[in-house]
C-alpha cells in the first residue's frame, strides 16, 4: 500500500465520470441561459480570486451574478438572481445527471480502497446533491463535501484543511485525485495533501508545476499506485 495515507478523497466532475457526457445533456438547456451561465462563471473566477469569504458565499455570488447580468436601473436585484440560479443552475443541472455513468473500474476501485481499511471522501466545488447515487456510488463515503459550505472555492486551501477535520486526520495522509491542475492538484498541493491526475494523457511530459505528482487514465493504474 502506498505509504503513510489513510484516505483517498475525490473531486466529483471530470474525476469520476467523463464530464462531455453531462455537457451533452446541458447543452441543450444552456442555449436559452448562456447570459446566466456566463455570469456565474465570471462570479465564481472572482470569488476564487477574493479566496474565502465564509457565509456569505451564496449572497456574494448572486451579487457578482447581478453586476454582470446588468447596469444600472436595469440590474436585477441579488435575491432573485440568487433563486434563478437555485432553479435553474444547481437543481436544473441536478436533475439532469440521472442515468450518467462513471469511469471504467471506478467502483471496483474505491471498494478495494475500503477492504484495505482506507478512508473515502468527496470533495467537489459543487453540490454533491444526487451526482453519488446516480453515479451508483453510494455507501462508500466517510465525508461528502462541497467547498461552497465553507465559502471558498478550490484552490483555496480552506476547504482541504475542512476535508482532512471532517476525516479526522492530517493533510499529510490523504491522497487527494483530481481532474484540474490549476483547482484541485495546486489546492491540495498547497494544502498539504498527497495530490494525484486523473486526465487523458498522463504520459505526456508534465506541465509546469505537476512535476513528480502521480497522473493517470484508468482507474485500475490508481488502484496499483495505492494498493501495489
Amino acid at each position: 500500500m502506498l505509504n503513510d495515507i489513510d484516505a483517498v478523497a475525490f473531486d466529483v466532475d471530470g474525476t469520476l465520470y467523463p464530464n462531455y457526457r453531462f455537457y451533452l445533456r446541458v447543452f441543450p438547456n444552456a442555449l436559452s441561459r448562456l447570459r446566466l451561465l456566463a455570469a456565474f462563471a465570471g462570479a465564481r473566477r472572482r470569488i476564487r480570486q477574493a479566496g474565502a469569504v465564509g457565509d456569505s458565499f451564496h449572497d456574494m455570488q448572486a451579487r457578482l451574478c447581478a453586476e454582470c447580468l446588468g447596469t444600472g436601473k436595469k440590474t436585477p436585484g441579488a435575491d432573485a438572481v440568487r433563486t434563478l440560479i437555485s432553479k435553474c443552475i444547481y437543481a436544473s443541472w441536478d436533475d439532469m445527471f440521472s442515468g450518467i455513468k462513471p469511469f471504467p473500474y471506478v467502483k471496483e476501485c474505491l471498494s478495494s480502497f475500503k477492504e484495505n481499511g482506507l478512508k473515502l471522501a468527496l470533495l467537489s466545488d459543487f453540490p454533491i446533491g444526487k451526482k453519488i447515487a446516480c453515479l451508483g456510488l453510494s455507501g462508500l463515503w466517510n465525508a461528502e463535501l462541497s467547498s461552497e459550505e465553507f465559502g471558498a472555492l478550490k484552490p483555496h486551501p480552506l476547504p482541504f484543511h475542512r476535508l482532512a477535520e471532517a476525516l479526522d486526520l492530517p493533510p499529510r495522509r490523504i491522497l487527494y485525485v483530481g481532474n484540474s491542475p490549476a483547482y484541485d492538484i495546486a489546492g491540495a498541493k498547497n494544502a498539504g495533501l498527497i495530490p494525484a491526475l486523473r486526465c487523458l494523457f498522463p504520459r505526456f511530459p508534465p506541465r509546469r508545476g505537476l512535476e513528480g505528482i502521480f497522473a493517470f487514465n484508468h482507474y485500475r493504474q490508481l488502484q496499483e499506485y495505492v494498493l501495489g
